[in-house]
């Protein structure tokens, strides 16, 4: 599956299933995505001088298999190439 950073998904299993979000970070070695506002985690992070610390909620990877790509702008390609 071609998946690049910005492109629109849809989420096909998982607690998350039926969520469309946008690619942030690719790991090809894993074969994992990471998309904006889907498989939320909270981190427990201790304060520092730079953070405050406390509970953060961050997205999670998860695993390409388990997304379906629905990028617009390839869809339209296909069609204008089919008229």
């Amino acid at each position: 599956m071609n998946l690049k950073k910005g492109t629109q998904v849809k989420i096909i299993s998982g607690k998350d299933k039926g969520k469309i979000g946008e690619i942030l970070e690719i790991n090809r070695v894993l074969n994992k995505v990471k998309i904006k506002s889907i498989n939320m985690i909270k981190r427990h992070t201790k304060p520092t001088k730079e953070n405050k610390g406390g509970i953060i909620s961050k997205e999670s990877f998860i695993h390409q298999s388990n997304v379906k790509n629905i990028d617009n702008k390839k869809k339209d390609k296909k069609i204008a190439s089919k008229k």
